[in-house]
């Protein structure tokens, strides 16, 4: 199991000299500001929310790719948040990122043997046979297939969705225990996503790996995760079963999330809810619950009080004050009836 508690990742603003000279306190960026996550063994686990709500950084941070500012990250009761060295190198075996873009990700000087093999070199593992056949097996695994067909190319060779097998191919070669998938098929057409995910769900199965699946589409997190854990301006406003948030969402933002999902059914048409007021700014945080300037349900005390979680089903939790003593929260912008949950939609099947 892998676990985060209160990790808090923050950038200092730059200072004008101005402003330094006369000693004004230095701003900084919140992005991620006291998220706790636990994923554990072959679960996977979605991220969701806007673009900037710190999703991406708390993988990043999860991974030790970005600098914890507070908070702890824990692998099997191991306190991994300030390790170093050759200790850092042996958690990474453990834990690997996939990122979004297959177009930047890819060294385009190296052959997809190559990149594909460079985690092994860079952790000393396998050499001759043995690497040769590792290779080929997470080239094979991640659906190319045959891998010999494959060794040789560069990535300007390859399609958007190769590119992306090999990306996955080169961060299970190490057979680590989780992996953060940053948006994985964002950058796709619609047409390839499924069997992008049915890899990755199959390594799930063949290899017990667990995944932290980042991405702003609800309905996406709905089809594939165990647990969807809802972000705003850094922090996880609710979290639960997939399939009980969905049907019965508690937060209002994760209510709006889910007004503008799409769904095959026409019977089954949702109001749409268009959050107004500012834009979230990780810079300037407001008092109080982080959503109220843009939420339709807020009062006096959204304004002044930071909200805690609250229960309000089985595993499924939410800060909102308006589900506080297990008060009922009205429904924002659904005509869905209570307790169920249309159909996933069909923009993420085979065409």
């Amino acid at each position: 199991m892998i676990e985060l508690h209160g990790v808090r990742v923050h950038f200092p603003l730059r200072q004008g000299l101005f402003e330094a000279f006369r000693g004004r306190p230095r701003g900084a960026v919140r992005a991620v500001d006291g998220v706790d996550l636990r994923v554990g063994a072959s679960e996977v686990v979605a991220l969701v929310g806007e673009s900037g709500c710190g999703k991406t950084t708390t993988g990043r941070a999860l991974v030790r790719l970005a600098p914890i500012t507070a908070g702890r990250v824990v692998l099997d009761g191991e306190d991994v948040t300030n390790l170093g060295g050759a200790a850092l190198r042996a958690y990474r075996r453990r834990v690997q990122i996939i990122f979004q873009d297959p177009y930047e990700s890819l060294n385009p000087k190296q052959t997809v043997h190559d990149i594909v093999a460079e985690p092994l070199e860079v952790h000393g593992l396998a050499r001759g046979a043995e690497r040769e056949e590792r290779v080929g097996r997470a080239l094979e695994d991640a659906g190319l297939r045959p891998a010999g067909a494959y060794r040789g190319r560069y990535p300007h060779e390859l399609s958007g969705g190769q590119r992306q097998r090999v990306a996955i191919a080169a961060a299970m070669v190490l057979e680590p225990a989780f992996v953060v998938a940053d948006e994985p098929v964002s950058m796709l057409d619609v047409s390839i996503r499924t069997g992008i995910l049915k890899v990755m769900l199959d390594l799930r199965e063949s290899r017990g790996v667990g995944y932290v699946f980042i991405t702003h589409d609800l309905s996406l997190a709905w089809l594939i995760a165990d647990r969807i854990a809802v972000m705003y301006l850094g922090t996880i406003v609710e979290e639960g079963p997939a399939a009980q948030l969905v049907a019965s969402p508690a937060h209002p933002y994760t209510q709006a999330l889910l007004s503008v999902m799409p769904s095959p059914d026409p019977k089954r048409r949702r109001r749409r809810t268009i959050l107004a007021g500012e834009t979230p700014d990780a810079s300037r945080i407001p008092p109080g619950c982080r959503f109220h300037p843009r939420c339709p349900l807020a009062f006096e005390r959204c304004r002044t009080e930071e909200p805690p979680f609250f229960e309000v089903g089985p595993g499924q939790r939410a800060a909102c004050w308006l589900v506080e003593s297990g008060r009922a929260l009205p429904v924002v912008g659904t005509t869905a009836a209570a307790g169920t949950a249309a159909a996933p939609p069909a923009a993420t099947a085979e065409p």
